[in-house]
Formats: C-alpha cells, sequence, structure tokens
C-alpha cells in the first residue's frame, strides 16, 4: 500500500485499470470454465440415461406425366452377291433415311449410327450320304449382308407415326426398341421425392402418437427410385421394306409413373 501512496495520479489511475481488467479476465475465465465443464457433464449424464429411440420410417412418392420423348432404332439391312453391291445399296437408303429425317424436323444430334455390320454369307453342303464323299465339302461364299443400324430421338411424339413410317419407306426395313422417355425428369423427380418425404413425415407423427412420443430430428436418410424402361412396340408393325403407300401406326405414349421410395430415420421424445 505504501508504495501505491507513493504512485503519481497517472500511475494510481494505469494500475487501477490494470486490475480491473485481471478481475474481468479471471471472470471470464471461470464462466468458460464452468460452460466447457457442464456441457461435458451433461453429455455425460445423457450418455447414462442411455440412447433415444430411432425408428425408420418408409415414405413413398409418385408422379406422373405424359413421354415428351420417343427413342427407337431404326435398321436398313441389304444383301449384294459382292460387298461393293450391298454396301452402295445400304448407303443409299441409309442416306435417304436421313435426308426424310431430317426434312421431318429431327435435328442431326438426335440421329447417329448405332452400328454397322458387315457379314459374309455362305452356302455349306448337304452332309455326304456314301463314302468316301467325292463332293467339296468346303462352304462357298455367295455374298454380303450389310446391317446400318441408327439410334433415333423424336422430339414430337405427335408426328412419331408419320416419321416411323417416313423411314420405313424411305428404306429402313426393321425397326425396334421403342422407348417412351420424359426428357427432363429432375423436377418430376424432386416432386416425387418431396411426396416421399411428406408421406414419411406423416407416418412418423401418427406412430409417435401411438407411441406417446414427439418426433425428433432426422438422423438418417436413404433413397430409391424406379424410372420407367422401354416400352415394346413389335419391328413387324412397320414392315420389312415393300412398295406401295403404308398406313401411319397411332403411336399411344400413355404415362410414365416415376415413383421415388426413401427410408427416414427419426429420433423420438
Amino acid at each position: 500500500m505504501k508504495i501505491y501512496e507513493e504512485f503519481s495520479e497517472k500511475q494510481k489511475k494505469w494500475t487501477k485499470k490494470g486490475v480491473l481488467l485481471l478481475v474481468v479476465l479471471f471472470n471470464i475465465f471461470l464462466v468458460l470454465l464452468v460452460v466447457f465443464y457442464g456441457t461435458a457433464a451433461w453429455k455425460e449424464i445423457k450418455t447414462i440415461r442411455g440412447p433415444k429411440l430411432q425408428i425408420s420410417v418408409q415414405g413413398e412418392g409418385k408422379v406422373a406425366a405424359k413421354p415428351d420423348v420417343l427413342k427407337l432404332t431404326a435398321s436398313v439391312s441389304t444383301e449384294g452377291a459382292s460387298l461393293i453391291d450391298a454396301q452402295k445399296e445400304n448407303t443409299e437408303r441409309s442416306n435417304a433415311v436421313t435426308d426424310f429425317l431430317k426434312k421431318s424436323g429431327v435435328v442431326e444430334k438426335d440421329v447417329k449410327t448405332a452400328s454397322y455390320n458387315i457379314y459374309p454369307q455362305y452356302s455349306y453342303p448337304r452332309p455326304c450320304r456314301i463314302l468316301p464323299c467325292l463332293e467339296d465339302e468346303t462352304p462357298k461364299l455367295t455374298g454380303y449382308q450389310i446391317h446400318h443400324t441408327l439410334a433415333i430421338t423424336i422430339r414430337d411424339v405427335n408426328k412419331a407415326g408419320e416419321i416411323l413410317t417416313g423411314a420405313v419407306e424411305a428404306g429402313a426395313n426393321e425397326v425396334s426398341g421403342l422407348e417412351f422417355a420424359i426428357d427432363e425428369p429432375d423436377a418430376l423427380k424432386a416432386e416425387a421425392r418431396k411426396k416421399a418425404i411428406d408421406n414419411a413425415q406423416t407416418k412418423a407423427e401418427r406412430l409417435a402418437e401411438g407411441l406417446g412420443k414427439r418426433v425428433g430430428k432426422i438422423v438418417a436418410f436413404g433413397e430409391s427410385g424406379f424410372f420407367p424402361g422401354p416400352i415394346p412396340f413389335a419391328a413387324e408393325s412397320f414392315g420389312k421394306g415393300g412398295g406401295g403407300i403404308m398406313p401411319s401406326p397411332e403411336i399411344q405414349p400413355g404415362e410414365n409413373e416415376i415413383t421415388v421410395n426413401v427410408s427416414v430415420v427419426y429420433e423420438f421424445r
């Protein structure tokens, strides 16, 4: 105290401020210490009490929509005694098909070659009934078959029948793999997902009410879905080439149903 009395007024002022600051810092330290050990103690108490009730609930959401895209394959199959003849005919007919598609409004990016195959054709002699066999048993090359397949996407489903008929008349003699699809399904998937989550939430609330509990936080979530695949459509419906004017088949897209299933684990309080 004697030393303090010898301080000047300015020194006394700064000494008081220093002491006050130390007191404040010490109090803050005590508060932090209490919070830290209090939180740890609370966690320990919760652990002693045991884990909370957790229940998994399933939810389902469905959204139906009319397809706006038709995907298919159209093939040109030709045969010739020589490879050049078979290729020439196949090229002419394939070009005629692609030209028709362009004129019908099918854009270039929606037409691509899916496969191009060349198959040699052979004739095989009949089995020799009299031994020793005097006939030549070696298979003989008789010609070639060219198989050119185009993968086509038609974005105007209302014109699908007309386009299919025109492609066959232009030279395609095999049509298969028709698949109706939705061009941008993400928005529909999101809608189905929301319905599935709402469905799960409703089930959880009813279950909690029956158990005398309250629905707490979500501790786990899982999702799965079903999205329609190809819809079968017989290639024979379009014929395999030939003359005459063909009637356009009525293409019925129907509806595609997008289904999302969710599994939600709730904490019940």
